[in-house]
This record gives structure tokens, C-alpha cells and sequence, in this order.
């Protein structure tokens, strides 16, 4: 019978909560009429615990939801602030753009996932819908896993 991880193991979300997350964001798209989603969930260390397309979402949609957790995670801030600071400064993000491979997508639909302490775990991203649909996906998955979505926009 396998061993569960040892607690030091687990860097962030666990694979039950991730799990929880994408099929609740799913869920919240199908809810609200949106196109195809597909959903990426990411440890704190950027790590994939969770990625999901939906029969129809289009081709580029899983690397874009990666996109958009993977900037989120790696700027340490959610997809609405980090397209801010996008829009402000364009020379910084170009530079980050080829610092990582062009693999961050700074739009809302990015969210990071804290716990109640406020606590990094991850984050997850969606695409398929406008920017602001998608992150509704987004925050509607983190909170059925019970933890604390962080947009960028201030509390």
C-alpha cells in the first residue's frame, strides 16, 4: 500500500485541493454559460498538481491558463495587479517576458491561492472566456476548496 507524503513534501496545495479546485472552476463556467475552459492549478513552487481542458476549448487554452497561474505565482501577486503594472511599465515586462520564456500572461484570470493565515499555496488560471469570467472560474474553485483567492485588487 503506497505511503501518503511526508508533510515537508508537500510544497503548497496538495494534489485533494487542486483536484477540488479545477473541477469547481469547471463547474462555475458551465454554471454561468461560458465557452470551453481549461484550468491549471500550481504548487507554491510553481509546480503543476492539476490541468484540465474541456471538450471544445481551443487549442492554446491549457498553455494560456498556465500562463496566467505562472505569472500570478512568479510576480507573487494575482493576474489584476500584475496587469496593472503590465500596462505600466512595458520595458519591465518584456524583460520578464524573456527572463522566463514568455510563459507569464499578465491578465486577470491568474489568481493565487492563500490559506486563512494568508499563507502562499499556489495558484490557478483559467482561459476560455474574456479575462473577468475566467477569474470568477478561478475564485469560485479556490473558495470550494475552502481557501482564500487573491486577485491583486486590495481587499
Amino acid at each position: 500500500m503506497p505511503q501518503p507524503a511526508h508533510p515537508a513534501a508537500i510544497n503548497g496545495l496538495t494534489l485533494a485541493q487542486a483536484e477540488i479546485i479545477a473541477n469547481a472552476a469547471l463547474a462555475k463556467g458551465r454554471e454561468v454559460g461560458l465557452m470551453p475552459l481549461a484550468v491549471t492549478v500550481l504548487d507554491a513552487g510553481g509546480h503543476l498538481k492539476s490541468a484540465k481542458r474541456e471538450d471544445g476549448a481551443s487549442l492554446m487554452r491549457p498553455a494560456i491558463a498556465d500562463g496566467k497561474a505562472f505569472g500570478a505565482l512568479a510576480m507573487g501577486f494575482g493576474g489584476r495587479e500584475f496587469a496593472r503594472r503590465a500596462t505600466a511599465a512595458p520595458a519591465f515586462l518584456n524583460a520578464l517576458s524573456d527572463l522566463c520564456g514568455g510563459r507569464a500572461v499578465p491578465v486577470p484570470g491568474g489568481v493565487l491561492v492563500r490559506d486563512a493565515a494568508h499563507n502562499l499555496l499556489g495558484a490557478v488560471g483559467v482561459s476560455g472566456d474574456i479575462s473577468a469570467q475566467d477569474e470568477v472560474c478561478c475564485i469560485a474553485g479556490i473558495e470550494a476548496a475552502g481557501l482564500i483567492p487573491d486577485t491583486g485588487d486590495p481587499a
